[in-house]
């Protein structure tokens, strides 16, 4: 059982700078626990004197917020860590939380679409939603107006299981707030950013990523080229689950999303039976074929010493397979993971979805 020693320890590590989910694992797993991690931090980031670890006092408030909201942490090697959502290399390590964890180890698929959407698309978000949370189905989403709020609206009797961009102890949209509440007692409600945080623009993807990562596979059912759904569908592909659309009128803007994601590989579905179909007894071996393609690499020289300099020579801002960086520098997985691991805490590297990394713009 984790101590509260540990427990807060962790919090602290991931509360750190330039410390994410990826670089939170390889910490713990080098040095066995948080809190020698947290001791060897600053040397590690190659910063000494000028690098501070989270602030105690700021994680205590944190951990007080957390418990004045009716919320807890889950920790990602806690039993009821969704299995699913931690075989994602970018995973959250701690999660808050309200409602029954338990929910995520049901099977889930996960509907998303647009915010603006067509009256026709959320009677059949609700259908879509509604037919699945019979079959016994957990329906995710987030929360958003339009397709999402049909879904979770739909889905409340059954099951279902919120993600959200901000803090658990804030609702957004505001008219939300009652479903928001209701997602909260009636199903699980989850967020990663610390309570008091608003959800901001750079706060969506990574929810997005929590929503793909929960569900056996994701349904589409109204959305925008380049929206944000869009982005869930790619992740969703990205991590080896089936990728879902409804197709719809190409004389609709509101379509043309779906109507591309089949074009590149979705599955298209017209009835929650074809989609209980797709995602019953899921082996990892999605029928859809949808997955976003991968920059080219591009090498390029860095000013820096020491086998971290290696690495970073061969970084651009394009992201790059860390597979690839082995190939080409010719060290050992863990001697490269070591230099990514110091180039993130230092400032210097951004991590994308399916294990890619570039240089910090």
């Amino acid at each position: 059982m984790l101590s509260q020693d540990e427990a807060f320890a962790r919090i602290r590590l991931l509360r750190s700078p330039n410390v994410g989910p990826v670089s939170y694992g390889q910490l713990l797993r080098r040095f066995g626990d948080a809190q020698t991690a947290l001791a060897v931090l600053p040397d590690l980031a190659g910063k000494g004197g000028t690098y501070r670890v989270a602030d105690e006092g700021r994680v205590a408030a944190e951990v007080a917020a957390v418990r004045s909201a009716g919320a807890r942490y889950l920790f990602h090697d806690a039993p009821d860590y969704p299995v699913l959502l931690g075989e994602l290399d970018s995973a959250p390590p701690i999660l808050t939380f309200r409602g029954d964890a338990a929910l995520a180890a049901r099977p889930c698929v996960a509907i998303v679409g647009a915010r603006n959407a067509s009256a026709a698309a959320v009677k059949l978000a609700r259908q879509f939603a509604g037919d699945l949370a019979d079959a016994g189905f957990v329906v995710v989403s987030g929360l958003a107006r339009g397709i999402d709020g049909a879904a979770h609206q739909a889905a409340l009797d059954g099951g279902t299981i919120g993600v959200i961009a901000s803090g658990i102890d804030v609702t957004y949209p505001p008219e939300h707030a009652d479903l928001q509440e209701q997602v909260a007692t009636r199903g699980l409600l989850l967020a990663e950013q610390p309570p008091g945080t608003e959800p901001l623009a750079r706060h969506f993807p990574s929810r997005n990523r929590i929503i793909a990562g929960l569900a056996a596979g994701t349904l589409v059912v109204e959305a925008a080229p380049k929206s944000g759904s869009l982005i869930t569908a790619r992740l969703a592909g990205e991590a080896g689950r089936e990728v879902m659309a409804v197709p719809g009128s190409p004389l609709d803007a509101r379509a043309q999303g779906c109507n591309q994601l089949i074009r590149d590989g979705a599955v298209l579905v017209q009835s929650a039976e074809e989609v209980i179909e797709l995602v019953t007894g899921f082996t990892g071996s999605p029928r859809s074929r949808f997955q976003e393609s991968g920059a080219d690499f591009v090498p390029l020289a860095d000013e820096l010493g020491d086998d971290s300099a290696d690495i970073a020579g061969l970084l651009t801002v394009a992201p790059v397979g860390v597979d690839e960086l082995i190939r080409q520098s010719g060290e050992s997985p863990s001697a490269v993971q070591l230099a990514l691991l110091e180039l993130e805490l230092a400032g210097r590297l951004v991590r994308h979805a399916a294990g890619r990394v570039s240089l910090a713009q």
